[in-house]
């Protein structure tokens, strides 16, 4: 009993001194121990310079143009005439662009770590080194995309039924003759 209030005790403790949960804090040390040792094997490798060459230009071309891009697609998609806000009473049909944006997202993550062999830019290197043919990653690729957005479809689709179904006694109960 007094283990467990002095366990407690310390686990408040640290709470109040960090700020937050420890769990949080040895999440990050794990974070932080994991990115060293990554950084370690690259150095060890001798690729250090192309990596952090490679990584700044990552973190620029990121924020510098892929963010605003899908900012904009993420606002025109917004504003398109099927998707229209409307107050919370007057909601009938819950909204979709959440069921876009993530297999449209997931697609262009995917697009964006095999863009090279989707597009069969390095092709005879690629098939130099592996014995390989770039040619099905297109296909791959348009599947995967094709996958995503059916299941968000499907996902879309089977909370509309729910919600359509969750509506339907108060609608029976509002509708019933008078006795």
């Amino acid at each position: 009993m007094k283990t467990a209030m002095r366990v407690r005790a310390l686990y408040r403790s640290v709470a109040s001194r960090y700020g937050a949960d420890p769990l949080h804090l040895l999440a990050l040390v794990a974070c932080f121990a994991l990115a060293g040792y990554a950084a370690s094997r690259v150095v060890a490798a001798g690729i250090w310079v192309g990596f952090v060459v490679w990584f700044v230009g990552a973190a620029l071309i990121h924020d510098l143009l892929l963010f605003p891009l899908y900012a904009i697609a993420d606002v025109a998609a917004q504003h398109l005439p099927w998707y229209r806000r409307r107050s919370p009473a007057a909601v009938r049909w819950p909204p979709g662009i959440n069921y876009l944006r993530v297999p449209a997202g997931l697609s262009g993550l995917l697009l964006l770590v095999w863009f090279p062999l989707v597009l069969r830019l390095p092709a005879g290197r690629y098939k130099a080194s592996t014995a390989l043919s770039p040619s099905p990653y297109l296909g791959r690729w348009l599947l995967v995309t094709g996958v995503l957005f059916a299941g968000s479809a499907l996902a879309y689709a089977l909370r509309l039924r729910r919600i359509t179904f969750l509506r339907r006694p108060q609608a029976r109960a509002q509708h019933r003759p008078d006795d």
